[in-house]
């Protein structure tokens, strides 16, 4: 469906996607001095609104307590779980809410947003990367989240000393693979 807007006697297609959870992947990166673990989580739903060939607005939920570890590690999902980490009993989501974008000339945009973890919200910037199908739009991102902004302190060599080996990085990357189709 699309909606029109009208500004100064021109008009603009204005057009709302919604986020195909079964085409979307996330894929996380956390890494600590001695290795590293990689993981998905789902998204819950969503949608962006399309304008002028960037994004004007948009809202996603993650599903927290779809947290997976691709070593299928029990232990190292059910910590990720918990109060140390992300305490998916009290936060079972976070939110991602986009508030611009750069146009995305040549199919390469700067979204602008703010990221909510644990009711914790933080500005967020990244470049996304964007193909249209005949379904939809597919957008890519790497993005890098400080964990410890939003009160994800476990193993972090800001906030606890003489951690030595076993420091893991504040930083973790989540992979977004992203379809939208037309609402």
């Amino acid at each position: 469906m699309a909606l029109t807007t009208a500004t100064a006697g021109t008009a603009a297609a204005q057009e709302k996607y919604t986020a195909i959870k079964e085409k979307t992947t996330l894929s996380w990166l956390g890494e600590k001095v001695i290795g590293q673990h990689t993981g998905t989580i789902d998204i819950k739903s969503g949608h962006l609104t399309w304008l002028d060939n960037k994004i004007a607005s948009g809202e996603f939920v993650i599903d927290m307590t779809s947290i997976k570890s691709d070593e299928k590690l029990d232990r190292l999902e059910g910590h990720l779980k918990s109060e140390d980490f992300f305490g998916v009993d009290n936060y079972p989501e976070s939110k991602f809410e986009i508030t611009e974008s750069t146009p995305f000339d040549k199919g390469t945009g700067t979204v602008k947003g703010k990221l909510t973890i644990k009711n914790i919200t933080h500005p967020v910037e990244f470049r996304a990367s964007m193909q249209k199908d005949e379904e939809g739009q597919w957008f890519y991102a790497n993005i890098v989240i400080d964990r410890s902004k939003y009160n994800v302190r476990y193993g972090s060599g800001s906030f606890f000393d003489n951690l030595g080996d076993k420091t893991i990085y504040d930083e973790f990357k989540l992979k977004v693979n992203l379809f939208v189709g037309k609402s």
